[in-house]
């Protein structure tokens, strides 16, 4: 029962959290500038990270796949497969999970280092508002972004994809592109890329409200940078199961 109690207090102190972002959000003064820093630092600097993750992601699932393509004979199958499979949820999902361990964990930290040493505290004094200088502009900004950073590791992935075809089975750029865009259709891209947003703002309310409600000094940054991974990965899968859901709904009308 203990436990039961702890879980929805703390998804009960996450729901006012979140709420408590979108009252900040419209409310002047607008933190640009810390905005675009923050689109920078969580965007920029993932970018190498998602397109070395993405490459191999798609080289791994064209030489795991292919054989058995091959048995069957339906190896002209293969770019509309790997075309359908990155774009509708390997390549969302993947990415969001590898952003939720480097920038959910690293907002953990740095927002539960800035509570345990009272720098929070003398922004207050100081007559800033730190909720909406540290949480809006870091949640904001990892929601946009994420979307971005799906685009370019569906764009490597799918390219990886192709450099296996083309040294396996000999085909050309233009064949296997072809290939992949002619099967997919706006129900398989509109989807996947609006959930990303849901993805991206999941990781970054996670890991404001573990770092800016971190207490017990400086072991409780370490706890709060692996719960904000645990449980936004957790949330990822639910929103996943949530948005395949909805999406199989409107296929079916």
């Amino acid at each position: 029962m203990n436990g039961v109690k702890l879980f929805l207090q703390e998804a009960g102190e996450t729901y006012r959290f979140g709420i408590k972002f979108f009252r900040e959000l419209f409310k002047p003064p607008f933190e640009f500038r810390e905005f675009l820093r923050q689109c920078y630092i969580l965007g920029n600097k993932s970018i190498f990270l998602v397109a070395i993750t993405g490459f191999i992601m798609g080289v791994v699932l064209t030489l795991q796949t292919r054989p058995t393509m091959v048995e069957f004979g339906a190896e002209a199958y293969m770019p509309s497969m790997i075309g359908i499979a990155i774009v509708r949820e390997i390549g969302p999902m993947i990415t969001a999970l590898i952003c939720a361990g480097k920038i959910g964990s690293s907002i953990g930290a740095e927002l539960g280092s800035m509570k345990v040493t009272e720098q929070i505290d003398a922004m207050e004094v100081s007559g800033t508002n730190p909720f909406k200088y540290l949480v809006v502009t870091r949640i904001l900004a990892i929601t946009l972004v994420l979307p971005l950073l799906v685009v370019i590791a569906d764009s490597v992935s799918l390219f990886g994809s192709y450099l296996m075809e083309n040294l396996k089975g000999q085909v050309s750029f233009t064949l296997f592109f072809t290939k992949v865009f002619e099967v997919l259709e706006f129900s398989d891209i509109i989807p996947s890329f609006v959930k990303s947003f849901f993805f991206g703002f999941a990781i970054g309310l996670i890991g404001c409200y573990k770092g800016y409600t971190s207490k017990k000094g400086t072991a409780g940054v370490g706890r709060a940078a692996n719960s904000a991974v645990v449980i936004a990965s957790l949330l990822l899968f639910i929103i996943d199961f949530i948005a395949v859901m909805i999406s199989d709904i409107f296929y079916e009308l």
